[in-house]
């Protein structure tokens, strides 16, 4: 078992087909956006991913900005196949994610989870996340959304 951070090169169809079978099991209702966007060299994003036997097992996503108050990091998607839940994959992901942010000077890492998600909360805070006091809003607009 492997886990990487994903580089432009070992993007092919088989992994793009397994990526979106991983992210259809986190939620399927979503409309995904092509790997190659997401991965664009413009876009400041690391997606790290587990491996094993050419089976993607699980992903998760931190794009990073920069604002007044710091260099942040947001972690998306993060999701572990569901028969391969329960192994430490997930702990492995964020920890991967982490130790990036680390390295690239990030002064915080944030995240959002459903309050459904009760294996994910109990994850992210034996990791040293804590719930921070204020809301998240969100405007969905297509039009945000860049087009190729």
């Amino acid at each position: 078992m492997k886990i990487a951070l994903l580089q432009e090169s070992e993007i092919n169809a088989d992994m793009e087909k397994q990526l979106a079978g991983l992210f259809r099991q986190l939620n399927a209702d979503i409309k995904q956006i092509d790997l190659k966007q997401v991965l664009d060299p413009e876009n400041p994003i690391s997606l790290v991913y587990c491996i094993d036997n050419d089976k993607v097992l699980g992903m998760a996503l931190m794009c990073t900005y920069t604002v007044i108050s710091g260099i942040k990091g947001w972690v998306e998607d993060v999701v572990v196949d569901v028969e391969h839940r329960g192994q430490g994959i997930g702990r492995k992901l964020m920890e991967k994610l982490v130790e990036l942010g680390k390295e690239n000077g990030l002064t915080e890492i944030l995240l959002f989870s459903a309050d459904k998600r009760i294996e994910a909360i109990n994850l992210y805070k034996s990791l040293g996340f804590k719930e921070k006091e204020s809301r998240i809003y969100v405007l969905k607009t297509e039009a945000l959304i860049k087009k190729n």
